[in-house]
Protein backbone atom coordinates (compact mmCIF):
# COMPACT_ATOMS: atom_id res chain seq x y z
CA UNK A 1 0.00 0.00 0.00
CA UNK A 2 1.33 3.43 -0.90
CA UNK A 3 2.12 5.56 2.13
CA UNK A 4 -0.20 8.53 2.53
CA UNK A 5 2.04 11.31 3.80
CA UNK A 6 5.36 12.87 2.82
CA UNK A 7 8.00 14.62 4.86
CA UNK A 8 9.96 17.48 3.27
CA UNK A 9 13.22 18.46 4.97
CA UNK A 10 14.48 21.92 4.01
CA UNK A 11 18.29 21.88 3.89
CA UNK A 12 19.23 24.07 0.93
CA UNK A 13 20.46 27.22 2.65
CA UNK A 14 24.00 28.54 2.96
CA UNK A 15 23.88 29.12 6.76
CA UNK A 16 25.19 32.67 6.22
CA UNK A 17 24.64 33.72 9.85
CA UNK A 18 26.60 30.71 11.08
CA UNK A 19 29.39 31.07 8.52
CA UNK A 20 29.63 27.33 7.76
CA UNK A 21 27.02 24.71 6.83
CA UNK A 22 24.71 23.92 9.73
CA UNK A 23 23.71 20.72 7.92
CA UNK A 24 27.07 19.18 8.86
CA UNK A 25 27.23 20.26 12.52
CA UNK A 26 27.75 17.26 14.79
CA UNK A 27 25.19 16.52 17.51
CA UNK A 28 25.22 13.24 19.44
CA UNK A 29 27.79 11.74 17.08
CA UNK A 30 25.94 12.49 13.84
CA UNK A 31 25.24 15.54 11.73
CA UNK A 32 22.09 17.57 12.19
CA UNK A 33 21.00 16.66 8.67
CA UNK A 34 21.63 12.94 9.13
CA UNK A 35 19.73 12.99 12.43
CA UNK A 36 16.73 14.70 10.83
CA UNK A 37 16.69 12.29 7.88
CA UNK A 38 16.75 9.27 10.20
CA UNK A 39 14.04 10.79 12.39
CA UNK A 40 11.80 11.36 9.38
CA UNK A 41 12.37 7.90 7.90
CA UNK A 42 11.59 6.26 11.24
CA UNK A 43 8.13 7.82 11.12
CA UNK A 44 7.41 5.41 8.25
CA UNK A 45 4.65 7.65 6.93
CA UNK A 46 5.79 7.86 3.32
CA UNK A 47 8.35 9.55 1.08
CA UNK A 48 11.08 11.58 2.79
CA UNK A 49 12.30 14.38 0.51
CA UNK A 50 15.43 16.39 1.33
CA UNK A 51 15.77 19.72 -0.48
CA UNK A 52 19.43 20.56 -1.02
CA UNK A 53 20.94 23.63 -2.66
CA UNK A 54 24.11 25.34 -1.47
CA UNK A 55 27.03 22.88 -1.63
CA UNK A 56 24.55 20.06 -2.24
CA UNK A 57 27.28 17.57 -3.13
CA UNK A 58 28.63 17.76 0.44
CA UNK A 59 25.40 16.42 1.89
CA UNK A 60 24.27 13.74 -0.54
CA UNK A 61 25.79 10.97 1.58
CA UNK A 62 23.76 12.13 4.60
CA UNK A 63 20.57 11.58 2.58
CA UNK A 64 21.20 8.14 1.08
CA UNK A 65 17.98 6.67 2.51
CA UNK A 66 15.84 9.64 1.44
CA UNK A 67 14.99 11.23 -1.90
CA UNK A 68 17.13 14.27 -2.67
CA UNK A 69 15.84 17.16 -4.76
CA UNK A 70 18.16 20.02 -5.74
CA UNK A 71 16.81 23.54 -5.55
CA UNK A 72 18.92 25.30 -8.18
CA UNK A 73 17.52 28.65 -7.05
CA UNK A 74 18.19 28.17 -3.34
CA UNK A 75 19.49 31.75 -3.06
CA UNK A 76 15.94 33.08 -3.49
CA UNK A 77 15.00 31.74 -0.06
CA UNK A 78 13.03 29.11 1.78
CA UNK A 79 9.86 29.47 -0.29
CA UNK A 80 11.64 28.12 -3.37
CA UNK A 81 12.67 25.00 -1.48
CA UNK A 82 9.11 24.45 -0.25
CA UNK A 83 7.86 24.77 -3.83
CA UNK A 84 10.50 22.27 -5.03
CA UNK A 85 9.35 19.74 -2.44
CA UNK A 86 5.63 20.17 -3.11
CA UNK A 87 6.16 20.04 -6.87
CA UNK A 88 8.12 16.79 -6.52
CA UNK A 89 5.43 15.21 -4.35
CA UNK A 90 2.64 16.20 -6.73
CA UNK A 91 4.47 14.79 -9.75
CA UNK A 92 5.70 11.57 -8.15
CA UNK A 93 3.07 10.81 -5.50
CA UNK A 94 -0.16 12.24 -6.96
CA UNK A 95 -2.41 10.52 -4.39
CA UNK A 96 -0.51 11.95 -1.40
CA UNK A 97 -2.83 13.22 1.34
CA UNK A 98 -0.45 15.70 2.90
CA UNK A 99 3.10 16.44 3.97
CA UNK A 100 5.10 17.56 6.96
CA UNK A 101 7.54 20.40 6.29
CA UNK A 102 10.56 20.40 8.58
CA UNK A 103 14.00 21.98 8.76
CA UNK A 104 17.31 20.36 9.61
CA UNK A 105 18.42 22.67 12.43
CA UNK A 106 15.87 21.86 15.13
CA UNK A 107 17.84 19.18 17.02
CA UNK A 108 15.00 18.20 19.35
CA UNK A 109 12.59 17.04 16.65
CA UNK A 110 11.62 13.41 17.27
CA UNK A 111 9.81 10.71 15.36
CA UNK A 112 7.10 10.89 18.03
CA UNK A 113 6.56 14.59 17.33
CA UNK A 114 6.24 14.00 13.59
CA UNK A 115 3.74 11.21 14.25
CA UNK A 116 1.76 13.49 16.58
CA UNK A 117 1.34 15.99 13.74
CA UNK A 118 -0.12 13.31 11.49
CA UNK A 119 -2.29 11.85 14.27
CA UNK A 120 -3.66 15.28 15.17
CA UNK A 121 -4.64 15.85 11.54
CA UNK A 122 -6.34 12.44 11.40
CA UNK A 123 -8.25 13.13 14.61
CA UNK A 124 -9.23 16.74 13.91
CA UNK A 125 -9.49 16.64 10.11
CA UNK A 126 -7.97 20.13 10.11
CA UNK A 127 -5.81 21.09 7.15
CA UNK A 128 -2.79 22.45 9.04
CA UNK A 129 -1.14 21.10 12.18
CA UNK A 130 1.75 23.25 13.38
CA UNK A 131 4.23 22.99 16.22
CA UNK A 132 3.75 25.41 19.10
CA UNK A 133 6.73 26.64 21.08
CA UNK A 134 5.67 29.13 23.69
CA UNK A 135 3.22 31.09 21.58
CA UNK A 136 5.30 30.75 18.42
CA UNK A 137 3.90 28.50 15.70
CA UNK A 138 6.18 26.93 13.16
CA UNK A 139 7.97 23.83 11.93
CA UNK A 140 7.65 20.98 11.84
CA UNK A 141 4.17 21.52 10.42
CA UNK A 142 1.71 19.31 8.58
CA UNK A 143 -0.17 20.55 5.51
CA UNK A 144 -3.08 18.73 3.89
CA UNK A 145 -2.87 18.44 0.09
CA UNK A 146 -5.64 21.06 -0.26
CA UNK A 147 -3.10 23.61 1.05
CA UNK A 148 -0.47 22.70 -1.56
CA UNK A 149 -1.60 25.40 -4.05
CA UNK A 150 -1.04 28.05 -1.36
CA UNK A 151 2.40 26.66 -0.56
CA UNK A 152 3.28 26.79 -4.26
CA UNK A 153 2.49 30.53 -4.27
CA UNK A 154 5.07 31.35 -1.58
CA UNK A 155 7.99 33.61 -2.52
CA UNK A 156 11.14 34.87 -0.84
CA UNK A 157 12.53 33.72 2.50
CA UNK A 158 9.39 33.77 4.63
CA UNK A 159 8.53 30.07 4.74
CA UNK A 160 4.99 28.92 5.44
CA UNK A 161 4.23 30.95 8.58
CA UNK A 162 1.96 33.32 6.65
CA UNK A 163 -0.17 30.35 5.59
CA UNK A 164 -0.34 29.00 9.14
CA UNK A 165 -1.45 32.42 10.42
CA UNK A 166 -3.90 33.11 7.60
CA UNK A 167 -6.93 31.30 9.04
CA UNK A 168 -6.89 29.93 12.59
CA UNK A 169 -10.06 27.96 11.94
CA UNK A 170 -8.16 25.42 9.86
CA UNK A 171 -5.16 25.10 12.21
CA UNK A 172 -4.47 22.92 15.23
CA UNK A 173 -1.27 22.83 17.29
CA UNK A 174 1.03 20.24 18.82
CA UNK A 175 3.06 21.32 21.84
CA UNK A 176 6.80 21.35 21.10
CA UNK A 177 8.48 23.62 23.69
CA UNK A 178 11.99 22.71 22.52
CA UNK A 179 11.13 23.86 18.99
CA UNK A 180 12.45 27.31 19.83
CA UNK A 181 15.95 25.80 19.92
CA UNK A 182 17.35 26.05 16.41
CA UNK A 183 20.90 26.55 15.24
CA UNK A 184 21.57 29.84 13.46
CA UNK A 185 24.77 31.01 15.17
CA UNK A 186 27.85 29.59 16.90
CA UNK A 187 26.30 30.68 20.19
CA UNK A 188 23.24 28.52 19.46
CA UNK A 189 25.43 25.54 18.65
CA UNK A 190 27.64 25.97 21.71
CA UNK A 191 24.55 26.17 23.92
CA UNK A 192 23.23 22.95 22.37
CA UNK A 193 26.48 21.14 23.11
CA UNK A 194 26.65 22.54 26.64
CA UNK A 195 23.07 21.46 27.43
CA UNK A 196 23.79 17.91 26.28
Amino acid sequence: MEKEYGIIILAAGKSSRLGHPKQSLIYKEETLLSKMVKTAIATNSGAVIVILGSEAELFMKECEDAITVINENWQTGMAGSICCGIDFLLKNFPTIKGTIISVCDQPYVTTELLQQLIDKHTQSNLQIIASDYGGITGTPAFFHHTIFPELMQLTGDKGAKSIIRKDKERVSLVNFPMGKEDIDTDEDYNRLLKNN
